[in-house]
């Protein structure tokens, strides 16, 4: 029994249990959605009987003159640990914010992608993971390339500026430039982030 016990996966467990309610509305575009702080309260009721604590940590990336705010959500009992990662890019400007609000907002996005890795909890059919409320025209892409346009900010886009922030030497720079495609390779943007680590890189 005791060897059945220790094989239970408490991660999966705990992402059974796990019932997070939307409890933020939108006025504007009349739909409910949840919160980072909606999903750490409802996960905390979880794992905390469970001798499971959660921390989330916050990291600038700099990318050619733009900022993302890397999230990490750790779970932990002091034996087993599970950690996701979460990206959002800053906005440049947002009207009725002031630089520390826009910070702010961007955290807030990139913790709660890391909760959504961490507990597997699916935002994409969430009002709050499509509306364009707010967003300018200018940032919908004007045509398809063939990739996921980065200004979209998707996974495969963040994933990407995780592995050029992580390569150590301009040898992993090269491999991750490797990996990509030519129509990828050719994107102005995905360009720009390379050049920039390239270009720390050589400085270190």
């Amino acid at each position: 029994m005791m060897n059945q016990e220790k094989q239970i996966n408490p991660l999966a467990e705990i992402q059974a249990k796990l019932k997070a309610p939307k409890g933020q509305f939108n006025s504007f575009g009349k739909y409910h959605y949840r919160s980072a702080e909606d999903i750490l309260e409802a996960v905390k009721k979880v794992i905390n009987p469970m001798g499971f604590s959660i921390t989330l940590t916050d990291d600038l990336i700099g990318a050619d003159g733009r900022w993302y705010i890397k999230s990490v959500a750790e779970l932990t009992d002091g034996v087993r640990t599970f950690k996701s990662i979460g990206l959002a890019r800053e906005e440049e400007t947002k009207k009725g914010m002031d630089g520390s609000q826009i910070t702010g907002a961007a955290s807030s996005y990139a913790r709660k992608y890391a909760l959504n890795g961490l507990f597997a909890i699916d935002d994409t059919k969430d009002s709050d993971a499509t509306n364009d409320h707010g967003k300018s025209q200018e940032s919908k892409p004007q045509a398809k390339t063939g990739i996921p346009a980065p200004s979209q900010f998707d996974n495969e886009f963040k994933e990407l500026i995780l592995d050029v922030h992580n390569a150590k030497s301009t040898e992993d720079l090269k491999a991750v430039w490797d990996k990509l495609t030519a129509e990828a390779q050719a994107n102005k943007e995905i360009q720009q982030l390379i050049n920039h680590r390239k270009q720390e890189l050589a400085t270190k």
